[in-house]
């Protein structure tokens, strides 16, 4: 059974639980749970992170802490019992989990792994702090390193800053605000600084500077490397300052032996030092760590000879030196030890060996050598900061390893109280010595004692260095050979303090011999007493001694015979009569020289301090004792204080009268000494001796009564130093005179009370005089008065000692009343008067709520006159934030209430005043002494927020109610009220406080909403009716709507456990704020429409906030602004505007979202419902949800990381809607530039200039002034309508779509010419002439488009369920397509059908993507269908304004039959129609509707033959131009394709399908389909005849083999078709073989008759009645091509010949040119072997419309006979253009000339002889082909044709010489080649005349294409050029008809062609040329009689009407034509 838990309240995760149990709670490791119930081994319970998920887990699962329990029962809240501490790193951790991760996610890696590393520690840290097993102090640290660890990664998180005290962090509850903004000011610094800060408060005024913190090097002889000396060493480290050339600190000794470990077992791995008490001063200083290594041996190393080997001496041997400034910075960084190794360098002459560290420094490297080996000492050096304590603390391992205590010569910077020592640092300096008849120089060795005044010698007294013990005699090191010895060794002498007086120095000099017996002679001595008779040590400086003459049998027992002697020069002075015959006789010529350094806090060098300190000894001298104290150094001061003091006292005591103001004026300096840094720690001796040891019982008297004569005099004195030292000597004063009184009162009982009170009282008057002066104009009476003041404060706790705390108040309150007002003093003065009460505010006495209501009024006073005038507001700001620190720590005293009133009447006004001018001022501040300078303005705004928020904070009802009925007037209430609504918007706009301080922001708003809550009754009771004020109303408003949306209140965006925190707390201020702002609202009543339209805006933005209760609360209010509008106007049209302006605004600022859109719909809905306006009201709202659901849409798309295209896609969507539906123009404007700006990034520059246009459109050319609007400035709406256009302009320029920028140009080209601005006109027409050449020059790619259907409800609102047809990017393919849009919408599924979804797809919460290719249909179909338009110009209109495109999809209807499939093989064509054109404003549009047809199996078929026809002519055209080089594989395949599967299956399954006699007797309907088929299966084979001919020609020769098969298989297609069309096997004699013998083609006259022309070639021009059909293949995206190509052969049955055929045609016919839309025409000649040996010619194919016929001798073709060389192969045009339109069907392109059919039969007739009936088997198709290919022969002589334009120039054409083939020498280029198209042209089409006629003219033009030197082809001079037509628009053809024959060059193009109505019937080809043949010698005859058999033209009005016009010629053919099939 279940029963609630008693002490399991609490537990962690141990082992995650998956919760596999019914009920189970599934918890992980380290999550906390709150237990209820247990129940045999489970616990029921909830997990902290989610407490409204309740479950069971396993007790053995959970660990079990302690905790506290309140509100036992179902809603009891638990907390664990555990150091907060340790609470706050569990929580912090868990929040740093999932940021953590998320770094790594985003690439920061460096803070990742900084982040991981601070995490282990903190772990590890709190491991420690929950062990239990720290000490205090260890305890603290570990507090201290996880704070500043917490803090730092919060910051680097951006998470929130923690407000801490002592490491805790603080409850904003029980502090005041000014107190938290302080301890965030100091949580930011510590978390800057990373460093510890014992109080997070800030530290008050006055308070002492930070004591400097001393460094310390560690260092540690690791080894001593090749070690080679072979002896034992000393080496001794010491630090050596360069700059003063002298040693700073003692030496530190180790002692090596001579394998160079230590000489002590004990000491290894123990050779280290502690450099003490380097000062930061020190630290600058120039210093090096010199090693000094002395060995201990022989007199000389390498000779074994010099002295015996028991003696050994100590030798100089070498030193090595190591820079500190070099390694500071790398010690400093790497806190921790580093190793070095020092160079250990040798003296070159041992009498400079005292140097040798200088000169290594400097670098004499000639008086120094460098070791053979590499000898070094390897040391390890830390540095490490803080007092000897913290080192011991924090450093335990260094003291573990013995370490020697290395101290500073002298004391430090800072001396502290129990620092006891006596130390006498000794140097031996240098000797001068006889040689004493010598022939060499001595080996002087000195050793020294230290003698006791008994003569003993005193036991270890000498320190050769630390780290060594201490020893009772000294042996200096021997130099060799030196009578003038330089030592530089310093000694300490660690004297005993009793020991010191009476004992002295005795120094032995020995000669040491290195003979055989090498004995040590001693020949002198010198001595130097310690202390001097007058009780002075020895002083610090250079002392140079006599040395005594003696042998080794002196004896020195006896010390009294030579201390009677002088001991130097100071000495001998005091020693006059010395008797000559004394035992030791002093050696004149001799001297020795010492200095020394005393360090010692028990002895003084100091006389004046002596005779002080034995002032009885004379008394006659006191005054001047007493005068020359101010000389005594402040280290002796210190040094003896309390001895001074008792002196002092004593003295006073002896003689007031005499010597009481001396005494008095000692004691104010020795107090004043106390008040520098370097004896401040001497505070506490001081203290402890007032306490302790003074007993001036009458002093207190004498020292009143100086102070006061002092102070009386300030005002008559002019030197006022001593005066002023007085005032800061106040505090230690007024404690001398307290202590004394108690004292005093101690010992009478408590006498002389009154006298005592009474003194003091006087004491304050005197101190209020000199206040009170007027010290303008006194400087030094100012410094005066500033000392007072600032030391005034330090007496209070003093005389709280003798008085009352409301006496004590008084004197102080009368004190600070004393002085004059701001306006009186000084600026300085300000600031020390400000000061002082800063110290009186911060001082125990103000923390009686007793003191407080005297001293309140007049600080507040005071602070009110400051603030004021503006000045000084950072120190009174610091008096103001303790000022409500005290009163919020003592809020629970009655007396608070009363302090409170008294600072809101005074400060509440003038706070707000200042905050004000603060804010608006905040850049431009005067920087007065330091304060309201600009890096102080953000301090001062903070510290200002903080005491107006510390105020309000402490105000309740009572004080507002006063507050409010203070008021004398409304004005007056306004006017606070506007205030303080300002401050508090100011406050939320300008965020004075960070953006991490969210406890401080959170605390603001809090206070924030309380009292808005106070105000807003007073708004409403006093501004609602008649006293209305809109003013303070928008005030209020504009406050709570900025109060909702404050960023820190938007709990949404923080994790839920600190939402959960912040709710418990404060609940959701935003709700508060909400409720009071709609009570507000509704109290305005009829007032309510001076807010509309203004809080539209504002209000929405409130509606917005993603909190439903305020969305709940505020939206209602529109539907009340809709109701007041409608009142008063009878529309809502205001609110209607303003809430879809702002709505779009905020939206697209990420408010807002679906949630909102339902309720605002719903809400608004229910409410109009009601009123009588519904139906307006109904339709307004629906129309604002649904711009909401397109700005969502809108707004997603943009701020996610998608595509261009879905941001453009929901871009158009919305601008339509704005457009459409809402007609929001401006609106509308804005988002065609936001759409132009995406198109200019994605570089659609054409569809930024369709939707550029959009605006233009909209503007008129007017002068109508147009307002500043997004980038353009004001302007007339033509100047932008202007601006528009050229930009529109520029964007199809760079899109390439030049023909949609014509229109422009000369939209702009007529406003031009109408305002005569022909510098623009010309510029624009030349811009547009340039668009023409880049039409024709430039390479442009055809796009593919695709179709895109977006199915499933996960898709956008705009893309939901629709299909759209999209236009490819350059090169795009369906494949790369469909990946672009996979990745575009990475959740969609690429459906694999093209069949419709159903229902189930459609609403199905996924998506699915449908993609194919469509097929273009293009709208200018006539524009293809003409001959003469160039392929670069259809190109375009092939794919662009394309609205509608195709797609077809093969299925089987009917059984389907196995052996031939194509019998059921039916097609499913869909035409999908779009709403727009494109290209346009987007790359796709929506599809408008879709149209099915099916299409039957034989069409389909007729389809698929025709497009591989037309695939086939494109690939054998390329190759005849050889636009493909070299490579022939391509077409081998193809061809290869075509032929085998028409052997293995192919043509020959259409035959079986369809010629079948079943299938035709099935299908009677389909005869005309049949034989359509039959007839494009017979052109297949003829272009496969030609296809065989142009592989042959290029084919490799490794390569035949697969040409020949093809041959056969070719031959076997033919037979297979032979059956089916009997004529097929005279078609291609190339293949065949056969010969043809010559007959006479004119021999056989048939009348060709109508019918018989029906039955022609469908693809000839014969078939006069054909139709232009676009038909295209289901699997190509290719349109159907051109006319088919005509192979012309020879066949046996007719009567002549080809080339005799041909022959005679050119004498009949000079003029003939093959036109038309055929393109090449092949004569094949019949008189070939075989096959294989074909010459079946493949010409070059010429552009579409032309032909070369020169005959072959001009060409130079070397491979036929003469008789042959007229009869060359006709070249069979093959077109490259996708589209078949036939011209040669239209009747136009026969009737050209109006007449009838019958007369131009007639006509043929006539010329040509009767021609075989097309039925004639015997006749080929080609020739029926061939005779029709001359209609245009017969046109000239119907009529006076005008003459035609010829070909473009090639004049300026970059081309490359083509050679000629060998059997087709003229080289012929397509209508794709860049020359003909008019690459070379220079902008304007360069147009030629020619005249026509028999006229004997000149010879013919070179100029022109027509007769052009053949050299520009190819260099043979032989050639003729190839005749060359120009393509031309459909508009030009009226033009040309206008031009007349004249001799010039050339001349342009007219820049403006009108373009020809879509509606007329297709323009008239162009005339063919006059042929102009190049007269060549051997050609002569030939021309000469074509020229005279050339016939006359006919009559030119032959059977037109008169006047007739071009046009109604071209009409009127057309009617005939039309009329005529």
């Amino acid at each position: 059974m279940w029963t609630p838990t008693e002490e399991e309240k609490y537990g962690v995760v141990i082992c995650s639980f998956r919760g596999s149990v019914s009920q189970g709670l599934v918890l992980e490791i380290g999550e906390t749970v709150q237990i209820l119930e247990k129940c045999e081994g489970w616990y029921r319970g909830v997990s902290t992170k989610k407490p409204n998920v309740k479950g069971i887990f396993p007790a053995n699962y959970i660990h079990l802490k302690k905790a506290i329990v309140s509100n036992r029962g179902q809603y009891e809240t638990v907390v664990p019992l555990e150091d907060s501490i340790v609470t706050e790193v569990t929580a912090t951790l868990q929040e740093w989990a999932s940021l953590w991760k998320q770094l790594y996610v985003k690439h920061k890696v460096d803070l990742f792994y900084k982040l991981r590393h601070v995490m282990n520690e903190l772990i590890d840290l709190r491991r420690q702090l929950l062990s239990g097993h720290l000490t205090q102090d260890q305890v603290r640290e570990v507090k201290r390193h996880i704070t500043v660890r917490l803090d730092w990664g919060n910051e680097h998180l951006g998470l929130d800053l923690v407000p801490r005290k002592d490491f805790e962090v603080v409850d904003s509850d029980q502090i005041s605000v000014s107190d938290l903004y302080k301890m965030h000011l100091s949580s930011r610094q510590s978390v800057q600084q990373s460093t510890s800060q014992v109080d997070t408060m800030r530290p008050r005024h006055g308070e002492a500077c930070r004591m400097p913190v001393p460094h310390h090097f560690f260092i540690s002889l690791k080894s001593f490397t090749y070690n080679t000396i072979g002896e034992d060493t000393d080496v001794f480290f010491s630090l050596y300052d360069m700059r003063e050339g002298k040693q700073i600190s003692e030496r530190f000794l180790v002692r090596l032996n001579k394998n160079g470990g230590p000489r002590n077992p004990e000491k290894i791995e123990r050779m280290c030092a502690l450099f003490t008490d380097m000062s930061s001063k020190d630290m600058k200083r120039d210093l090096y760590i010199v090693a000094h290594v002395i060995r201990i041996g022989r007199m000389l190393l390498n000779d074994s000879k010099k002295g015996p080997a028991h003696l050994h001496y100590r030798r100089p041997y070498g030193c090595a030196v190591l820079s500190i400034l070099d390694v500071l910075q790398s010690l400093t960084e790497l806190k921790e030890e580093k190793d070095f190794v020092l160079k250990v360098y040798t003296c070159n002459n041992e009498s400079e060996w005292a140097q040798i560290h200088e000169n290594i420094i400097r670098k004499s490297s000639a008086k120094y050598s460098a070791p053979s080996a590499s000898h070094g000492l390897i040391i390890s050096l830390q540095l490490l900061r803080g007092d000897m304590d913290q080192i011991r603390r924090e450093n335990p391992m260094i003291f573990s390893r013995g370490l020697a205590v290395t101290r500073k010569l002298g004391f430090p910077d800072v001396i502290m109280p129990g620092d006891i020592r006596n130390d006498l640092y000794l140097t031996l300096e240098k000797g001068d010595f006889e040689r004493g008849g010598k022939s060499v120089q001595k080996n002087i060795e000195v050793t020294m004692y230290v003698l006791y005044a008994d003569g003993e010698i005193l036991k270890d007294c000498i320190s050769l260095g630390s780290g060594e013990p201490n020893r009772s005699s000294y042996h200096s090191f021997v130099l060799y050979h030196s009578n003038s010895p330089r030592w530089g060794e310093i000694i300490k002498l660690p004297i005993p303090i009793d020991r010191f007086r009476g004992s002295h120095l005795r120094f032995e000099f020995r000669h040491c011999s290195t003979k055989d017996k090498g004995e040590k002679k001693l020949f002198g001595f010198a001595f130097s007493p310690l202390m001097r008779d007058d009780g002075t040590t020895l002083s610090d400086d250079i002392h140079e001694l006599y040395v005594y003459k003696c042998d080794e049998n002196s004896t020195f027992n006896n010390h009294a015979l030579y201390l009677g002697l002088p001991c130097g020069k100071e000495d001998y002075n005091g020693c006059p009569n010395i008797p000559s015959s004394l035992i030791f006789q002093r050696s004149t010529k001799e001297s020795f020289f010492i200095s020394t350094q005393l360090s010692s806090t028990k002895l003084t060098q100091n006389v004046d301090l002596l005779a002080l300190l034995k002032w009885k000894t004379f008394p006659d001298r006191i005054m001047d004792i007493l005068g020359r104290l101010r000389h005594v150094s402040g280290e002796e001061i210190v040094k003896f204080l309390q001895d001074i003091l008792d002196t002092l006292f004593v003295i006073l005591d002896d003689n007031t009268e005499k010597y009481g103001l001396l005494v008095f004026q000692s004691l104010v300096f020795i107090i004043n000494l106390l008040r520098d840094i370097k004896y401040f720690h001497f505070r506490p001796v001081m203290d402890t001796y007032i306490q302790k040891h003074f007993a001036g019982a009458l002093a207190y008297k004498e020292l009143i009564r100086c102070l006061k004569w002092y102070m009386d005099c300030s005002a008559e004195l002019i030197r006022q130093d001593h005066i002023q030292e007085a005032m800061r000597a106040l505090e230690y004063l007024f404690k001398f005179i307290v202590q004394s009184r108690i004292l005093y009162s101690r010992a009478t009982c408590g006498m002389e009370e009154e006298q005592f009170r009474s003194s003091i009282q006087e004491l304050f008057q005197s101190i209020r005089f000199v206040l009170s002066l007027d010290s303008r104009n006194s400087e030094t009476l100012l410094f005066t008065q500033a000392a007072l003041l600032n030391s005034f404060p330090t007496i209070f706790d003093e005389l709280l000692q003798m008085f009352t705390v409301q006496e004590v108040a008084e004197f102080v309150r009368g004190t600070l009343g004393s002085m004059p007002s701001t306006v009186h003093i000084g600026q300085s003065m300000d600031v020390v008067k400000l000061q002082s009460i800063a110290r009186t505010v911060d001082s125990r006495l103000f923390s009686f709520s007793e003191s407080r209501c005297i001293l309140l009024p007049v600080v507040l006073h005071h602070i009110h006159l400051h603030l004021r005038q503006q000045k000084e507001l950072l120190i009174c700001s610091g008096i103001l934030g303790s000022i409500f620190s005290i009163v919020k720590t003592s809020s629970l005293e009655a007396d608070v209430m009363e302090e409170v009133e008294m600072m809101v009447e005074s400060l509440l006004d003038v706070l707000l005043q200042t905050l004000l001018t603060i804010m608006s001022k905040s850049h431009a501040q005067e920087a007065v002494r330091g304060q309201r300078c600009p890096q102080c303005t953000a301090e001062i705004t903070g510290e200002y927020v903080s005491c107006l928020l510390s105020l309000l904070r402490q105000m309740c009802d009572t004080h507002y109610q006063h507050l409010l009925d203070n008021f004398q007037s409304k004005d007056e209430l306004k006017e606070f009220l506007l205030k303080i609504f300002c401050v508090f918007r100011n406050l939320m706009k300008m965020s004075v406080f960070p953006r991490d301080w969210m406890v401080m922001r959170l605390l603001t708003s809090n206070i924030i909403v309380t009292t808005v809550q106070y105000l807003s009754s007073a708004l409403h009771k006093n501004f609602t009716e008649i006293d209305f004020d809109f003013k303070v109303w928008n005030s209020y408003f504009s406050l709570a709507v900025l109060f909702i949306n404050q960023p820190s209140l938007q709990l949404e965006s923080i994790t839920s456990a600190k939402r959960k925190k912040i709710l418990d707390k404060y609940g959701d201020m935003r709700v508060m704020m909400a409720y009071e702002l709609f009570s507000m609202w509704q109290n305005l009543g009829e007032h309510k429409i001076h807010f509309i339209p203004g809080m539209i805006g504002p209000f929405l933005g409130v509606t917005l906030v993603p909190q439903p209760e305020v969305r709940n609360i505020m939206i209602p209010i529109f539907h009340d602004m809709m109701d007041w509008e409608q009142r008063k106007n009878g529309n809502f049209k205001q609110v209607e505007a303003e809430l879809i302006d702002k709505l779009d605004s905020m939206v697209s600022e990420g408010k807002g979202d679906e949630s909102y859109r339902e309720l605002f719909g719903l809400l608004l809905l229910e409410k109009v419902e009601q009123e009588t306006w519904r139906e307006t009201g109904i339709s307004f709202v629906t129309s604002v949800t649904r711009l909401m659901e397109r700005l969502l849409d809108y707004r997603d798309c943009m701020k996610g990381e998608e595509t261009e295209n879905k941001k453009i896609g929901c871009t158009v969507n919305l601008m339509n809607f704005y457009k459409s539906e809402i007609n929001k123009e401006e609106m509308y404007i804005r988002y065609i530039h936001k759409l132009c700006d995406m198109h200019l990034q994605t570089e659609n520059y054409t569809e930024a200039a369709f939707t550029l246009l959009l605006y233009c459109e909209l503007l008129q050319w007017e002068d109508r002034p147009l307002r500043e609007f997004l980038h353009y400035p004001s302007q007339t709406e033509w100047q932008r309508k202007e601006g528009l256009c050229r930009k529109i302009i520029h964007y199809f320029n760079k899109g390439k779509s030049w023909e949609f920028g014509i229109p422009l140009c000369r939209e702009l080209a007529c406003q031009y010419e109408s305002l005569y601005d022909y510098q623009s006109l010309s510029w624009i027409r030349k811009m547009e002439a340039s668009y023409y050449d880049n039409i024709m020059e430039q390479q442009r790619l055809e796009p593919e488009f695709f179709r895109v259907g977006f199915y499933g409800r996960k898709f956008p609102f705009f893309l939901r369920n629709k299909e759209y047809v999209c236009r490819g990017h350059d090169y795009e393919r369906l494949e790369a397509f469909q990946q672009r849009m996979l990745s575009e919408f990475p959740q969609a599924v690429a459906m694999q059908h093209p069949n419709h979804p159903d229902d189930a797809i459609l609403q199905c919460d996924a998506q699915y993507l449908q993609i194919y290719a469509v097929t273009p249909i293009p709208d200018y179909v006539d524009v293809l269908q003409m001959d003469r338009v160039p392929d670069r110009v259809k190109s375009f209109y092939r794919v662009n304004n394309i609205r509608k495109f195709r797609y077809d999809r093969p299925f089987h209807k009917g059984p389907k039959d196995k052996e031939n499939e194509f019998k059921s093989l039916w097609i499913e064509r869909t035409t999908l129609t779009l709403t727009h054109s494109l290209p346009g404003i987007s790359r796709w549009f929506e599809v408008e509707r879709r149209e099915l047809v099916e299409v039957s199996p034989l069409e389909n078929a007729i389809q698929v033959v025709e497009n591989k026809n037309q695939e086939l002519r494109a690939l054998i055209s390329q190759y005849q131009h050889k636009q493909v080089h070299g490579n022939i594989n391509l077409l081998s395949m193809c061809l290869n394709g075509v032929i085998d599967a028409a052997v293995n299956g192919g043509i020959a399954r259409y035959q079986e399908a369809f010629f079948d006699k079943d299938y035709i007797t099935k299908h009677p309907g389909d005869s005309e389909k049949i034989t359509q088929l039959k007839e494009l299966m017979q052109e297949q084979v003829h272009i496969l005849g030609v296809g065989l001919a142009v592989h042959e020609k290029f084919v490799h020769p490794e390569m035949r083999p697969l040409h020949k098969k093809l041959i056969d298989q070719f031959q076997m297609m033919r037979a297979s078709l032979y059956h089916e069309f009997p004529g097929l096997d005279k078609l291609s004699p190339a293949c065949s073989g056969t010969s043809t013998p010559r007959g006479n083609v004119l021999a056989s006259h048939s009348p060709m008759s109508p019918e018989n022309i029906k039955m022609t070639h469908r693809h000839s021009p014969m078939n006069l009645m054909g139709t232009g059909r676009h038909s295209s293949s289901s699997l190509s995206s290719h349109a159907s091509s051109e006319a088919g190509n005509m192979v012309m052969m020879g066949d046996s049955s007719m009567g002549e010949a080809p080339e005799d055929l041909y022959h005679h045609m050119q004498l009949a016919y000079p003029n003939l040119r093959y036109q038309g839309s055929v393109t090449n025409v092949s004569v094949l000649s019949s008189s070939q072997a075989s096959p294989s040996s074909s010459s079946l010619s493949s010409t070059h194919s010429a552009p579409s419309q032309m032909i070369t016929s020169a005959p072959s001798s001009a060409r130079g073709s070397p491979s036929l006979p003469d008789k042959y060389r007229h009869t060359r192969e006709m070249m069979l045009l093959l077109p490259t253009h996708r589209d078949r339109p036939s011209s040669a069907m239209y009747p136009a392109a026969i009737l050209e000339n109006g007449q009838s059919p019958n007369f131009q039969r007639a006509l043929f007739q006539q010329v040509v002889g009767p021609c075989k009936p097309c039925s004639d088997p015997n006749l080929s198709v080609a020739e029926k082909g061939h005779y029709s290919l001359h209609f245009d022969a017969f046109h000239h002589p119907l009529g006076d044709i005008p003459p035609a334009l010829p070909a473009r120039t090639l004049r300026k054409s970059p081309l490359h010489p083509i050679p000629a083939s060998p059997t087709s020498p003229q080289s012929g280029l397509d209508g794709s080649n860049s020359t003909l198209s008019g690459s070379a042209s220079s902008g304007v089409s360069s147009l030629s005349e020619s005249n026509f006629g028999h006229s004997s003219e000149a010879p013919p033009r070179t100029d022109t294409m027509d007769s052009m030197p053949s050299q520009a082809w190819n260099g043979d001079e032989d050639l003729e050029p190839p005749y060359l037509p120009v393509h031309y628009r459909l508009s030009e053809s009226a033009v040309l008809d206008s031009i007349k024959a004249q001799p010039c060059r050339s001349h342009s193009a007219p820049g403006c062609v009108i373009s020809q109505d879509p509606t007329d019937p297709p323009a008239l080809p162009p005339k063919p040329y006059h042929p102009r043949l190049p007269a060549l010698e051997h050609d002569e005859g030939v021309l000469l009689r074509e020229e005279a058999e050339r016939p006359r033209g006919l009559h030119r009005k032959a059977s037109l009407p008169p006047g007739s016009t071009k046009e109604e010629q071209a009409r009127m053919a057309w009617e005939h034509g039309r009329g005529e099939q």
